[in-house]
Order: C-alpha cells, then sequence, then structure tokens
C-alpha cells in the first residue's frame, strides 16, 4: 500500500467515522470462512457494516476525527474489524449470538454517541442498551397504559349504571 493509498483509507475512514454515532471494535481473528461469511450475512441484514481494518489507518482516522475517542486507539492490537451501525446495541447482539458457537468474535471496544466501552466484559451491558424504536414503544405503552385504565374505568361505571 503506497503513502497515497493509505492517505486515501484514512480519508475515507475519518468520513465514516464522523458520519456515525456508533462504533464497535471487534476481534474477528480465527473464524473460519464459512462463521465469517454467517456473520457478514448477519450484519448485513441487521443493517451493520462490518469491515476489516488496518489498526495503524484507525487510529490515524480516529485522531483526524473530530469526534473524541478517549483511550480507544489503545485497544488496536491484533485484527481489528469495525462494525458501524444505527441501533446502539446492535453490534452487541449479533456478538453475543455469535459467542454462542465459540470465542469469536472478541469485542475489544465501542463508541456509542460519544461514550467509550473498553473490553469484552463490556458486552452484556452494551447488548442491554436500548435502541431508539425500543425506547419510543417503551414511551408509547407507558402513556397508552393510564389511558387505558381510564377508559376501562368510564366503561365498567357505565355498566354499572344500566
Amino acid at each position: 500500500m503506497t503513502r497515497e493509498d493509505k492517505s486515501i483509507a484514512i480519508q475515507d475512514l475519518t468520513a465514516q467515522l464522523a458520519d456515525t454515532k456508533v462504533i464497535y471494535v471487534a476481534d474477528i481473528s480465527g473464524l473460519n470462512a464459512a462463521t465469517t461469511s454467517d456473520l457478514r450475512r448477519a450484519c448485513f441484514k441487521a443493517g451493520i457494516k462490518l469491515e476489516v481494518v488496518k489498526n495503524t489507518l484507525l487510529a490515524k482516522a480516529m485522531e483526524a476525527s473530530e469526534n473524541e475517542y478517549g483511550d480507544l486507539p489503545s485497544i488496536l492490537k491484533g485484527n481489528s474489524a469495525i462494525m458501524i451501525a444505527e441501533a446502539a446495541n446492535g453490534p452487541a447482539k449479533i456478538i453475543k449470538e455469535f459467542r454462542k458457537k465459540g470465542t469469536k468474535p472478541e469485542l475489544k471496544g465501542a463508541y456509542i454517541n460519544e461514550e467509550i466501552y473498553i473490553g469484552d466484559n463490556q458486552l452484556d451491558s452494551l447488548v442491554a442498551i436500548k435502541s431508539r424504536e425500543e425506547m419510543i414503544g417503551e414511551i408509547i405503552g407507558l402513556l397508552q397504559s393510564p389511558a387505558q385504565r381510564v377508559i376501562s374505568a368510564l366503561k365498567n361505571q357505565f355498566k354499572d349504571e344500566e
């Protein structure tokens, strides 16, 4: 890879990082071709972009980005793949699902809405993060619950009067 190619790759990565609020860094080394293909397919179905990256290029892209990645560049050792998503818990759910069959992929770290998570021990807490749609659904459910109780009470009141 020439200097010019590296410069273009860093610019592309910097642009990708600037456009997203959810980035996971995972180690997918050691996965066989079939499992890697399954992982890519699962990511595609979930709307997650999976890309294997060079650590040095990703670190330089993080430095060039306007986002603050804190200690995230320090985890860039060994093989690294980035998972870019809209839903904060999407990549964590996929990693957890694939971990039922083996030890990989392994979560190195994540950047979610300006929060930094480092280490595979963060996986369960990342799975528990609610997506925007889940939060909206919960809020709507909570708002509907009192209204449904009032309507039910009114119906019972009218039944009693008849």
